[in-house]
């Protein structure tokens, strides 16, 4: 469907707005007229501010002083007046406090903690790309895409093998749905599942330490005092959903969209462009969290008008990586692009924890794809997500081409099975 001349009439609070409608025109009239737009109210909920151009979304991703995620960090909390578990987990705290505990999360994520992980990462990707082009038919989200990040993240933080399947379904009911007729209920009840699961498994840890995230929490002090059971839960709970989300769908767009450009598939299966390139290009297209939103603690003036202290900002990502005056032919899908500083992770103070190990779990799932098969075809219609603040794809029927050559390669050459 078409955009509608009148702006104001289209409603960023509704999934179906971004299911049903192709919004570049709308995102191009606000960067070129509109860079700082009241979003009016919906309903009982408030009005809020859209921010649309890259360098404001920036600007404001960086500024901690005058805004603040602890009174929600997305539209749905936002909308709802606030986060309950502002000041204790990450994406919701500011300050000091944020610092403290970033700085004890990042001994387990950077590259060389991660090293055993990113192994794993690229063995897992690789078996489960084999078996879905052995197999020649898949549903690349539910039978490829959905198990990496998930068995990736869960190797990070200890979760045993028999729950991810559990943890996974909730992550998707958490933030967003397969179906339009999900409540808000049921997104409140998976998100309190999730909770009530890594309560049980922090006082495990505790008791019995291993060498896991939850275990690197219940052991790590901020100013001489142990992290709180509830801070650990919490921060469990919002590294499963950030480490799953963006990667997983990132992945089954870049299937998609490959399909639609068989020109860039065949770049990416002759080697003729880097996978790091790939890579980024692939989250800069897909770019899964579409915002990302603060409260003003202060009057702040943008763009000659005046966001007054208590107001919702709301930073679209979306937008943002489709900036004409930032990347050259933005609707251009291009693996070759250079440079690309998308910011599909964020920015600032709140730049994704997992951004590393995200970038790999795509290089990995691209390597594996151009190595094992020599193309693929789309064999059904994509199913959609319904969210507002995930955008992306649930399901994808596929057809693989096999690479025979690759394929007994990797069975060792005599077509045994390694």
């Amino acid at each position: 469907m078409s955009i509608p001349d009148d702006v104001s009439t289209v409603d960023l609070t509704d999934p179906r707005t971004f299911e049903e409608n192709d919004l570049r025109a709308y995102w191009r009239q606000l960067r070129t007229t509109r860079p700082l737009h009241w979003h009016p109210p919906t309903g009982d909920a408030p009005g809020f501010w859209v921010i649309s151009r890259y360098a404001d979304v920036m600007a404001l991703y960086k500024d901690n002083k005058r805004l603040t995620s602890e009174k929600g960090n997305v539209l749905v909390t936002l909308l709802a007046g606030g986060d309950s578990a502002a000041g204790r987990m990450l994406a919701v705290t500011d300050g000091a406090p944020h610092r403290n505990l970033r700085n004890v999360l990042l001994k387990a994520f950077s590259p060389q903690a991660l090293k055993p992980i990113t192994d794993r990462v690229r063995e897992n990707t690789t078996r489960l790309v084999v078996e879905a082009v052995r197999r020649g038919e898949c549903d690349f989200a539910t039978d490829v895409a959905e198990h990496i990040p998930m068995n990736t993240i869960s190797d990070l933080l200890g979760v045993p093998t028999a729950d991810r399947e559990f943890l996974l379904n909730l992550n998707k009911s958490a933030l967003s749905s397969n179906e339009e007729g999900q409540s808000a209920t049921d997104a409140w009840l998976a998100r309190n599942e999730i909770l009530l699961y890594f309560n049980e498994l922090v006082a495990e840890r505790r008791a019995k330490p291993t060498e896991d995230v939850i275990s690197l929490l219940a052991n790590s002090t901020v100013n001489g005092e142990p992290l709180s059971e509830e801070v650990i839960v919490l921060n469990c709970y919002s590294l499963i959903l950030g480490g799953d989300e963006t990667s997983r769908l990132s992945m089954i767009d870049a299937v998609r969209t490959f399909s639609e450009h068989p020109d860039q598939w065949q770049l990416l299966r002759d080697r003729e462009v880097t996978l790091e390139s790939a890579t980024e290009e692939v989250l800069r297209w897909a770019t899964p969290a579409m915002h990302f939103g603060r409260r003003a603690v202060t009057d702040l003036e943008l763009h000659d008008q005046v966001i007054a202290a208590g107001d919702i900002v709301t930073l679209w990502n979306s937008s943002a990586n489709r900036d004409e005056e930032v990347f050259a032919d933005p609707y251009v899908f291009d693996l070759n692009r250079s440079p690309n500083k998308h910011i599909t992770f964020g920015y600032g103070p709140h730049f994704c924890l997992g951004a590393y190990l995200g970038r790999v779990e795509v290089n990995a799932m691209l390597d594996a794809l151009r190595t094992y098969s020599t193309g693929f075809e789309i064999t059904g219609e994509p199913q959609r997500i319904h969210s507002n603040f995930l955008t992306g794809l649930c399901g994808l029927p596929v057809r693989f081409q096999p690479d025979e050559a690759a394929l007994a390669a990797h069975d060792g050459g005599d077509g045994a099975r390694a």
